[in-house]
């Protein structure tokens, strides 16, 4: 701060000098105010290379993790002369998926997106229970005690009518929901607070019903704006890189495709706009936080460098408080993108074509700034907030240009970029992922492969000593069946002698296999989890394998509490307050609500609490516990914890007792049909007092009548029908 401030001094104090070559106090006035804008832009540029240097040697560390999963050397890496084999086994890869297929099976697994809304246990500003007062059950209208016993009647039979019948508003047993308006707002002024005490009297917990209304909307949201497949990105990244980081959520106007049919009957198109949520994936390569920070709670500013073509810097004209001069003058300065060293090795290409081509380096800043600073530069600050306090703000810098700065517009104030560690290092902003944690078991691995494959080029030729004295110079030593040396006289002995190197690869791949066991304790995914091949002792039984995935399963849990913990909670949070502050139709959202992160337990919960529910259904059939039981509830909390949506399968109480009517009528008219046909018809089942066929008088040896059903008694030897006896004497004996 204090280096900033000298800045803003000096440019102060020179400020006679600048103002030299213009002519007129409203020129001097303009330039003051475009030297302001500059050197607000040289403030959030100095705190750019800051953060840009701080995290140099964390891009070291990527570099390597991508090089072994794309099995790739360091093109600094020198191999010896008698090094022939290059090879790279990716074992690398193989672990950096299995982990990322974890991630994804966790958090997408179940088709629902495991970010969940609860009311807290005590809901505060809010009753626990609301029910309609049978007393006055016409909002808005005085009601009269009823005059005749008649009135009274109908009065109990349907003692919680909304409004008169015909009317639309009649609010059915057991609703909460009526003509697009929620029972809290119909019935505002006829809810009473307590537990319904009767069970006809509808009865709703406003927390609850507020927080599942505020849980599908969320879902909805990032369903429709493709959120699965950024946080699958950042997932991946994570995996790889050890840090995934997701923007948002922050205003977008997404553009509903209509047509409009004219009184001609012609088909027009008439689009419209609708601000709607949005979240998106953002790479670390582009990510750049406070170097004193060790989370994004911590973090005073963060960057976010876009790499935009020309199109893409136009197109920022059409958003929401961006300078169209300024972003007309950095269009007609050029391309300012430079390329980084670290790009040709993530392209694989050895040629500096970056610099080529038409890129715009935009930084897009989110963090805190003096207010003095802002409002020389002539931002629109709230007067309530003094010079010296700080302001967090949104601005947007490209070729030293100011090209957007506003005031945070979330409400609270938030830094919208989440970021999540697949392994945390409690001493960084960045994580550690699978990668950089098996880094020396994959050189290891490197290493023995290539000393087995050179050894056996080896051991699998030979290699001759000839002793060229004793043969006819000239000719060829070229080897092939069926070779003549020519030998000339000399001293009696073998000219040529075939040397065999030992093999030696056995032992390479040894270690090979040992550095690959110790893999898989570094990462914590063991090879049997992603389909390794191989019979062990573990894995010959079921049981056997059960529990060692059971114990795989440990590592990956903590994974995913890391995700729960930075990217899911927060999210969450973040959409709650975004749908609080900008949607504009009313949610009903009341009581005291909590974001859910269902990534880890939460998940485990759910199914235990739906076989808890389904045993507990079994046991209310007792019919000495069925009478303490409020059976509505019980059935919409068991369809509500199979993600199940209660409203769209189950009946009210009124269309329940009905249905239980003419099932009823149902059973009582198959009754009386089978005593009809028991007495003068003919028997069709077997049920029946006369339906019974007449059991075989012999039933013979076999206990069968005749028959092939059941064994009966075993004929003993000497007896009629053994299969002992001769055919001619069990005749004789008939």
């Amino acid at each position: 701060m204090a280096e900033e401030k000298d800045i803003l001094n000096t440019m102060l104090e020179n400020a006679d000098s600048i103002f030299e070559d213009i002519e007129g106090e409203q020129g001097k006035a303009l330039k003051l105010e475009e030297d302001q804008k500059l050197n607000l832009v040289g403030i959030i540029q100095s705190r750019f290379a800051n953060a840009e240097m701080s995290r140099m040697p964390n891009e070291a560390r990527w570099l390597t993790s991508y090089r072994n999963y794309r099995g790739l050397y360091d093109k600094g890496l020198k191999f010896r002369e008698s090094e022939k084999s290059k090879i790279f086994v990716k074992i690398t890869k193989t672990k950096v998926l299995a982990a990322f297929g974890q991630l994804v099976d966790v958090v997408f697994g179940t088709g629902i997106f495991p970010i969940g809304v609860r009311e807290t246990k005590v809901p505060e500003g809010v009753s626990e229970f609301l029910h309609l007062d049978i007393k006055n059950p016409t909002p808005g209208i005085e009601t009269t005690p009823p005059e005749t016993e008649e009135d009274e009647d109908i009065t109990k039979e349907n003692p919680f009518d909304v409004g008169f019948e015909g009317d639309g508003n009649v609010l059915k047993p057991g609703a909460t929901f009526t003509n697009g308006k929620f029972i809290e707002e119909l019935a505002a002024d006829k809810l009473v607070t307590g537990p319904s005490p009767i069970p006809e009297i509808p009865e709703i917990k406003p927390a609850q019903e507020s927080a599942r209304r505020m849980e599908a909307l969320i879902h909805d949201q990032i369903e429709e704006s493709s959120g699965s497949s950024e946080i699958r990105n950042a997932l991946f990244e994570s995996s790889l890189l050890g840090t995934g980081i997701v923007k948002g959520p922050f205003n977008f106007n997404k553009t509903l495709n209509r047509w409009d049919e004219g009184e001609s009957g012609e088909r027009s198109y008439a689009p419209v706009d609708v601000r709607v949520p949005r979240i998106e994936f953002v790479s670390v390569w582009d990510f750049f936080p406070d170097p004193a920070a060790t989370d994004i709670e911590e973090c005073e500013y963060v960057f976010h460098r876009h790499k935009l073509n020309k199109s893409q810097l136009r197109a920022l004209r059409k958003m929401p408080y961006f300078d169209s001069d300024a972003i007309r003058d950095c269009l007609m300065m050029g391309a300012n993108y430079e390329a980084k060293y670290y790009d040709s090795q993530l392209r694989e290409d050895d040629n500096d074509t970056e610099n080529s081509t038409d890129k715009y380096e935009v930084l897009e800043y989110w963090g805190i700034m003096d207010a003095e600073y802002l409002r020389e530069a002539e931002v629109d600050v709230p007067e309530a907030v003094d010079d010296l306090d700080e302001v967090q703000v949104n601005a947007w810098i490209c070729n030293g240009k100011l090209l957007r700065i506003v005031i945070n517009p979330f409400t609270p104030h938030r830094i919208p970029y989440h970021s999540f560690p697949y392994e945390r290092n409690p001493y960084s902003f960045f994580g550690i992922g699978v990668a950089e944690n098996m880094d020396d078991s994959q050189k290891v691995m490197n290493g023995h492969a290539r000393m087995a494959i050179d050894n056996l080029a080896l051991s699998g030729s030979l290699v001759f000593d000839v002793d060229e004295s004793a043969l006819v110079g000239g000719q060829s030593m070229e080897i092939y069946p069926g070779k003549i040396f020519r030998r000339q006289a000399g001293m009696p002995g073998q000219a040529v002698h075939g040397l065999k190197f030992p093999n030696t690869a056995q032992e390479n791949m040894m270690m090979f296999d040992k550095f690959r066991q110790l893999a898989d304790e570094q990462t914590g995914i063991p090879s049997y989890s992603h389909g390794q091949t191989g019979v062990q002792s573990m894995t010959r039984t079921a049981s056997g394998m059960s529990m060692l995935l059971g114990a795989a399963s440990l590592n990956i849990k903590t994974v995913v509490k890391n995700l729960d913990d930075f990217l899911l909670r927060p999210l969450g949070e973040a959409y709650f307050q975004w749908n609080m502050q900008f949607m504009e139709a009313k949610l009903g959202i009341v009581g005291d609500l909590e974001i859910n992160a269902m990534g880890t337990n939460s998940l485990m919960q759910k199914e235990v609490r739906s076989q808890r529910l389904t045993m507990f259904l079994q046991t209310a059939q007792n019919p000495a516990v069925a009478p303490f039981i409020k059976m509505s509830k019980l059935i919409s909390e068991l369809a509500y914890s199979l993600d199940l949506d209660p409203d769209e399968i189950l009946n009210d109480p009124e269309e329940a007792a009905i249905m239980a009517q003419i099932i009823g009528m149902q059973n009582a008219g198959q009754e009386t049909g089978e005593e009809t046909q028991a007495t003068g018809g003919e028997p069709t089942t077997l049920g029946g007092s006369t339906g019974t066929p007449e059991q075989p008088q012999e039933l013979g040896a076999t206990g069968t009548g005749g028959g092939n059903i059941g064994t009966g008694n075993v004929p003993l030897p000497g007896e009629d029908q053994f299969s002992g006896t001769p055919r001619a004497a069990q005749g004789s004996g008939g």
